[in-house]
């Protein structure tokens, strides 16, 4: 599977979907070929919408637990295979920072799903198509119902391209900068850093965090994110270029 063309949107964008994509037209668009739209549709569909459409009985909250069992394995599989000289704490890390709901957001976001997702009326108008939460289980059962529906090998081949993009990245997600900042911090005896969230914006379906990472009361750098995590490593790796000068 090529990856399709589509028009990128920030993780923090709260624009809605002029029309909501069909099943058969997301099946498709990204060449699925799903024997049973009405599996797919499953997949599409979250627990908001089946409280307001008593007639769709089913949501995707079990295909999202199996798309996650699955998604281990895959990702495990060419984690293992992709490195084969790597250790196994490194192959670890690897694979977490792959099935993080982050980065399956992120998948989503780039195979444009969030149009296809099937929302009740209060997640649709608070922008829940593009919140990180919803679209990385929407991931999830994706991959839950291609595995139902044509195997492990299907997976496989939808997730490579996906996987081969997200290398680099993944890559340096192995030197974690908040890991790499206290060991250096601590072995030039400035002490444990300390993370403080300084300024938190926007709606809360797209929250942003400004972190500062701190050193004995002193400011060591500056980061912003979409979750603490991310705005904490971000500061991090501000702080890493601070050292350098310092010392």
């Amino acid at each position: 599977m090529s990856l399709p063309e589509f028009r990128e949107v920030p993780l923090t964008s709260n624009l809605m979907p002029r029309e909501i994509e069909s099943a058969a037209s997301l099946n498709e668009r990204l060449g699925l070929s799903f024997s049973s739209l009405h599996l797919l549709t499953r997949a599409l569909t979250h627990s908001s919408y089946t409280n307001e459409h008593p007639e769709a009985t089913e949501d995707n909250e079990r295909l999202e637990f199996l798309g996650d069992a699955v998604l281990d394995f895959i990702v495990g599989e060419w984690v293992y295979q992709h490195f084969p000289e790597m250790p196994e704490g490194s192959l670890t890390k690897l694979r977490s920072f792959l099935v993080r709901n982050e980065r399956l957001a992120e998948f989503s976001l780039q195979l444009n799903l969030g149009n296809a997702l099937r929302l009740g009326r209060g997640e649709k108008t608070s922008g829940g198509h593009r919140r990180v939460s919803l679209l990385g289980s929407l991931f999830e059962a994706l991959i839950g119902a291609i595995y139902l529906d044509a195997g492990l090998d299907k997976v496989r081949k939808f997730m490579k391209p996906l996987l081969d993009k997200a290398a680099d990245n993944a890559l340096d997600e192995l030197h974690d900068p908040k890991s790499l900042f206290q060991e250096r911090s601590q072995a030039l005896h400035m002490g444990t850093p300390h993370y403080r969230v300084v300024n938190t914006s926007g709606p809360d379906h797209a929250r942003s965090f400004e972190v500062e990472v701190l050193l004995k009361d002193e400011v060591m750098g500056r980061g912003t994110g979409s979750s603490k995590s991310a705005a904490q490593r971000e500061a991090a790796k501000d702080a890493l270029k601070n050292l350098q000068f310092i010392n």
